[in-house]
This record gives C-alpha cells, sequence and structure tokens, in this order.
C-alpha cells in the first residue's frame, strides 16, 4: 500500500491555473514579436506604395538624385552601401577570427576571459560616439598618412587615385570595420569553444602542431558558425547610419576612387527625413527604409541558420 500510495504521488500532475496562466503569457509574447515585425512591414510598404508605384524598379537603375525635380536615382546609395560593407568585412572577418581563436584556443583563461569581455562591450558603445572618434581621430589619420600610403603603392588603380578629403567610402568602411568587429569576434569564439575537445586532442595526439589542430580541426568544424557571424554583422553594416554620416562625405554620385565623398541608403535616411517635404520624396525615404528592413530580415534569418547548423553538430557529436 506505501509503495502504491509513492508511486501515485510521483505521477505527474495536471497544470493548475498559474501554470496555464504563464504559458498563456509566454505564447503571446512570442506572437505578440512576430504581429509586431509583421505590422512594421505592412506599415512599411503602404507607406512606400506611392514611390513603388510611380517609379516602380527604376530607381534601383538611375543614378540622379535630385527631390526638387522628383528624380530619385538609388544607385549612388546602393553602391555606396555594398562598397563600405563590402570594406568593413574585408578588414574586420579575418581580424575579428584571428581574435576569437586567440581568446579560445592560445590565450590563458584569466587574459581570454577578460579580453573577451571588453570586447563585447565594445559592442554596446553608441554609435555616434563612434562617429565622433572616426570625425576627430580616424579622418584626419586616413587624410595625412593612410590615403597617401595607399595612393603610392595602388596608385595605378583608379580606386586610389583623387584628392585626399580625409572623409569618404574608404574612411567610411573602416570605421565600419571597427564597429561589426566584437560581433564577428564573440560569436566565432562561442562557436569555437563549442567544437568537441576530442576533435583538438585527435589532432595533437596524431603529431599535429597548434596551428596545424586549428586550421584543420577547430576552422573546418566551426566555418558555418563564422560565416553565420560575419553574415550578422554585415546586416549591421548594411545598416548603419549616424557614424556612417559623419564621415562618408554623404554626395549622391557614383565615384571611382574610395578616397571620394559617397552615400549610402542609411545615411540618406538619416540626413533627409527630416527635411523631406514632397509627398514622393518621403515616400521614397521610406521605400529605402523597407528595402533595408527586408535585406536586414534575410541576412539575419541566413545567420541564425548557420549558427544553428554548428549547435545541432555540436549536439550530433555528443
Amino acid at each position: 500500500m506505501r509503495a502504491a500510495s509513492t508511486a501515485a504521488s510521483l505521477e505527474p500532475r495536471g497544470r493548475g491555473l498559474g501554470d496555464q496562466v504563464f504559458a498563456a503569457l509566454l505564447v503571446a509574447a512570442a506572437w505578440l514579436v512576430l504581429l509586431v515585425i509583421a505590422a512594421l512591414f505592412v506599415e512599411l510598404f503602404v507607406a512606400a506604395w506611392p514611390a513603388i508605384r510611380a517609379l516602380g524598379l527604376t530607381p534601383l537603375l538611375h543614378a540622379g538624385w535630385d527631390p526638387n525635380s522628383n528624380s530619385f536615382g538609388l544607385l549612388p546609395f546602393v553602391a555606396g552601401t555594398l562598397v563600405t560593407s563590402f570594406i568593413a568585412l574585408l578588414i574586420a572577418a579575418p581580424v575579428g577570427t584571428a581574435v576569437a581563436l586567440f581568446l579560445s584556443d592560445i590565450a590563458p583563461p584569466r587574459l581570454s576571459n577578460g579580453v573577451a569581455m571588453l570586447v563585447e562591450l565594445l559592442a554596446a558603445v553608441p554609435s555616434v560616439v563612434y562617429g565622433l572618434w572616426g570625425l576627430f581621430v580616424l579622418a584626419p589619420l586616413m587624410r595625412s598618412a593612410i590615403e597617401p600610403a595607399l595612393n603610392r603603392v595602388f596608385g595605378f588603380l583608379p580606386l586610389f587615385q583623387g584628392p585626399f578629403y580625409g572623409i569618404g567610402a574608404l574612411t567610411g568602411g573602416v570605421l565600419l570595420s571597427v564597429m561589426v568587429l566584437p560581433t564577428i569576434a564573440a560569436i566565432s569564439r562561442d562557436v569555437f569553444v563549442a567544437v568537441p575537445r576530442d576533435q583538438r586532442e585527435a589532432m595533437l595526439a596524431l603529431g599535429a602542431t597548434k596551428w596545424e589542430m586549428l586550421s584543420r580541426a577547430v576552422l573546418p568544424y566551426a566555418r558555418s558558425g563564422v560565416i553565420g557571424a560575419i553574415v550578422l554583422a554585415l546586416g549591421r553594416a548594411l545598416g548603419e547610419a549616424m557614424a556612417v554620416v559623419m564621415v562618408i562625405g554623404n554626395s549622391p554620385a557614383v565615384a571611382t576612387s574610395l578616397f571620394a565623398p559617397a552615400y549610402t541608403l542609411a545615411s540618406v535616411l538619416a540626413n533627409e527625413f527630416s527635411e523631406a517635404t514632397g509627398t514622393l520624396h518621403i515616400s521614397m525615404l521610406i521605400e529605402i527604409g523597407l528595402l533595408l528592413f527586408a535585406v536586414s530580415f534575410i541576412i539575419n534569418g541566413a545567420a541564425r541558420l548557420l549558427v544553428r547548423r554548428v549547435t545541432a553538430r555540436r549536439a550530433a557529436a555528443r
């Protein structure tokens, strides 16, 4: 009888009212996030519809931007966004990956934990602070030292010709690389830590060096996660506005030189939305916001899927 009563007491009971209410709140919170995203997309689409209906896809192929004459060419902004983001990833991706490898496999635990915390804190610095640093420190350095040096070495290429302004696409890309580097380093470090220790020990047991172990055991296993970190960083680089506005020069023209002033999709929103007056002008700016929203949503979704693949591999290895 005592055993039977004990077994009966261990049987799962029905959920109480408090559990049901808590579960309902969690479900409602999850659906609320999805509804907010859907509502934001719908609101942007409705506000951008006059420009979409009037101009279609023509702005993406047109280079002239003159709201006073209803000329809305997005090609300079798209080109500036792609160039600055490419420069940012070209610098931040290898540096961030190297920092993550150092923190996960080379640095002593005490140093690794401290530096990792500092790297993650860099991601919390406001964009305007990066912009001020770029305007007063980075831009003069680019004008006086870096751009002349690049011109001396690569001056035979059109990309590195022209006057040295200090502000332009190259400076915007370098500033963005500093801003996205913490994202790549922090996420890549977590991915490298997730690599099973058995793989490291097996490579070392076979006589591999430290570098061979990292390049043949750690990096191939964590490749998807590192790519996911880089894609997430790309999402931030594409949508950054305030910091880029301060150092890119804000010139709506497609330039052949990286030293020349440029413009991005996010920076034109920050500069012109408060002063836009015409209905078509406002609708066109909102269409730019819709384009950035859709691109960022797709990029972040792709990055999450890549990171999830690494997590699934780790669970399967166990």
